[in-house]
């Protein structure tokens, strides 16, 4: 049993390149400092301002996600994703400490938005080096394998976020924006440079055709890009009104805010790989986005439930939750991937990083009002409905495209 467990691992993890690691431990560094989102609701407050001004502030941080997203793959497009990663990580890290500087409203939300759009402009760039390190057999794992990292990452900075949030939130934004330099230097490092030119060449003969010269001409991906935008709606959730829940609904302190959260990452890391393993080629990828969306609807409805223990309730949602992210999100990428070629790969990549950062506009926004006006517990079913929708139309794409 024990021999089994251990090559079964193994497999999960075998083939993939030595690039692929070395960029998994770049978002290692960089995620382990991830901090400043998950509690910026809660910062918000501990500065005097109300819930919907923390709210909106995480929607500002949104939209500025938007105009990163479109011009990350604009520029990874023109100049290559290697430089653009680099850049992005650096510039980010230091605005994540002048946004610890500012004090007044005004300046918080103007310094969010540049660096958000500075700081996800990352997201398309990196894409493109996950495609380009990988092969199509083994990229749904190269994808899964940088998740790992980041959620690892994950798991470290919220739980250390919690820690320190408690006793000084100023030092969330420092951690954050060393964190984000320490990973722009590893990448110059550790990872070989790869030129525009080197990446532009078909990587593998064996890659899947494009099916459309550009994105914005591939009916099919705009429908998945509608669908995929209503599941992060429900997804930013976690970042934004979950927390304040934890809190408030369900009396927590910032500590065990922390704890409960990390569980996310921890766990994704531990059981992800092995998932994604033995999921890949069993059902088709909007299936499985379908089944995660159920799960994830059933993880926000669990909230509902009477609290007794505030804490068993809070990980008991967070344990769901991630398992619908487990089952869902790790295809996605491979999906829109399968369907670009090496020169608009920046620009598919963009637009799928772009719905998820209107996502996280409207999401933090809405849900932000929705819970201050009508209550956490009309939010949790609204939230767990949008989720049996968005279910449905993965289902729906998924026989109109493939019968």
């Amino acid at each position: 049993m024990v021999n089994a467990t251990i090559q079964l691992y193994k497999n999960a993890y075998d083939g993939l390149s030595r690039r692929i690691w070395l960029l998994g431990i770049v978002m290692l560094i960089n995620r382990s400092g991830t901090m400043v989102l998950a509690f910026m609701t809660l910062y918000c407050k501990s500065i005097g301002f109300t819930t919907k001004q923390g709210g909106f502030v995480v929607a500002i941080y949104g939209i500025g996600s938007v105009a990163g997203a479109f011009l990350g793959g604009k520029i990874t497009d023109k100049f290559g994703f290697y430089y653009t990663q680099f850049t992005a990580l650096l510039l980010g890290g230091i605005m994540f400490i002048v946004l610890g500087q500012m004090r007044s409203y005004e300046a918080i939300c103007i310094c969010t938005f540049f660096l958000s759009m500075v700081n996800e402009s990352f997201r398309p760039a990196n894409a493109a080096a996950i495609a380009h390190y990988s092969t199509p057999k083994n990229r749904t794992q190269a994808f899964s394998l940088v998740r790992l990292a980041i959620n690892i990452g994950w798991g470290i900075g919220v739980a250390v976020g919690g820690l320190l949030a408690s006793i000084n939130y100023h030092l969330l934004f420092w951690t954050d924006g060393f964190t984000n330099i320490a990973a722009a230097l590893s990448l110059i490092v550790i990872l070989p440079k790869v030129t525009l030119q080197q990446q532009k060449p078909t990587a593998h003969a064996d890659d899947v055709k494009p099916l459309a010269k550009t994105p914005y001409h591939d009916r099919e991906f705009l429908k998945f890009l509608l669908l995929t935008f209503l599941f992060a709606v429900c997804f930013f959730q976690l970042f934004t009104t979950v927390p304040l829940y934890f809190k408030e609904g369900l009396k927590l302190n910032e500590f065990w805010i922390g704890v409960v959260m990390s569980v996310n990452g921890l766990l994704i890391a531990i059981i992800e790989m092995v998932l994604v393993f033995k999921l890949e080629g069993r059902r088709p990828y909007l299936t499985l986005m379908s089944y995660g969306s159920v799960i994830m609807g059933i993880a926000f409805l669990l909230l509902n439930l009477p609290v007794h223990n505030g804490f068993i309730i809070a990980l008991l949602s967070m344990l769901v939750i991630t398992v619908a992210e487990m089952t869902g999100m790790p295809f996605m990428n491979s999906y829109y991937i399968g369907r670009s070629s090496d020169r608009n790969r920046g620009q598919y990549a963009g637009l799928y990083t772009m719905s998820w950062s209107l996502a996280q506009v409207i999401g933090s926004s809405c849900g932000a009002i929705i819970a201050a006006s009508f209550g956490f517990f009309n939010l949790w079913l609204i939230v767990g409905f949008i989720c049996l929708v968005t279910a449905l139309g993965y289902y729906m794409l998924q026989k109109s495209s493939y019968g």
